[in-house]
């Protein structure tokens, strides 16, 4: 992973308003932030749920911990921090303590791994972002961030699934340039009524 390239300007984005949000790759002490959020995100809290959460945020901590140790030359996970502005002044500061507002990571995938040439391709996955700063724009500049990284990465490309069911996420990837490319089937959503799997991309400008 090249490092300064999160310190690029284009990482450094702005929401207008008393906060903005600081693009940049996840660390080592972010990781119970990331926990949380990502346990919050895709897995409710309730009836027998309540239960074994303590457990599923856990695999998520170390399977996440283990992606970040992997140091894979095409990963990336970052998180959307909240820096808030100091009252009467127009310099802002990092609120590390309590600021993680969302994440997203991407790596790549291969459709046809026995393929040569390789058939490898930018895949999105885990975004989420805490209730508390959901419709804020920190979603579409984790997206915009990844968007760049794959563009470095040398594709034009970029790709992603979501739940039929998801309407938020949906819109969401619809509203960023995301078009559906296939539904993903299988016999778990005919006999359990599970929703389908939506497999979206995106065409990627280098302009």
């Amino acid at each position: 992973m090249n490092h300064s390239f999160f310190s690029s300007p284009s990482h450094q984005q702005q929401t207008p308003g008393i906060s903005r949000f600081s693009i940049r790759a996840a660390a080592s002490n972010d990781l119970a932030q990331l926990a949380d959020i990502l346990a919050m995100s895709f897995h409710s809290r309730e009836g027998f749920v309540e239960w074994i959460y303590p457990v599923l945020r856990l695999g998520i901590y170390e399977d996440l911990k283990n992606r970040l140790r992997s140091k894979a030359e095409h990963y990336i996970c970052l998180v959307g921090e909240l820096v808030s502005r100091d009252e009467g002044t127009q310099n802002y500061r990092s609120r590390r303590t309590q600021c993680i507002a969302g994440t997203v990571e991407m790596a790549l995938r291969s459709r046809f791994p026995w393929q040569i040439p390789s058939s490898d391709y930018p895949y999105l996955s885990n975004l989420a972002v805490h209730p508390d700063y959901r419709r804020q724009g920190v979603a579409q500049q984790l997206l915009s961030n990844c968007e760049d990284t794959a563009k470095e990465w040398g594709f034009s490309e970029i790709y992603l699934h979501v739940l039929e069911n998801n309407h938020g996420a949906r819109q969401l990837y619809y509203q960023a340039g995301y078009r559906l490319q296939q539904v993903d089937w299988n016999w778990t959503c005919w006999l359990f009524g599970q929703p389908r799997r939506l497999f979206l991309r995106k065409q990627i400008s280098f302009s």
